[in-house]
């Protein structure tokens, strides 16, 4: 039996409703956006938009049966990371 969704258009959610959705808050999410630990985004217009397979995909990334299975991936936390070196030097 064919899934009755595939026929459907993608969803596509504005950050407050991407964050219910992950039950985060808002904040948090836009940090994940800045750092590029979170989903994928696209810009429409000046609009930051969610699919909800893209948000889906990103929150089974952290999915573990227990506190010792190493999982599929990580869910990085929404902090900043190590500077990245800019042509042989660190930004400011």
């Amino acid at each position: 039996m064919s899934d009755p969704s595939a026929d459907q258009p993608s969803r596509y959610l504005r950050t407050p409703e991407a964050a219910r959705f992950l039950s985060l808050s808002g904040r948090t999410l836009e940090k994940h956006r800045t750092y590029g630990t979170g989903p994928e985004y696209h810009k429409i217009g000046g609009r930051v938009v969610y699919s909800v397979a893209d948000l889906t995909a990103w929150a089974k990334l952290g999915k573990k049966k227990s506190t010792s299975d190493p999982g599929v991936g990580t869910v990085l936390p929404a902090k900043r990371r190590a500077p990245i070196p800019y042509a042989g030097k660190e930004r400011r």
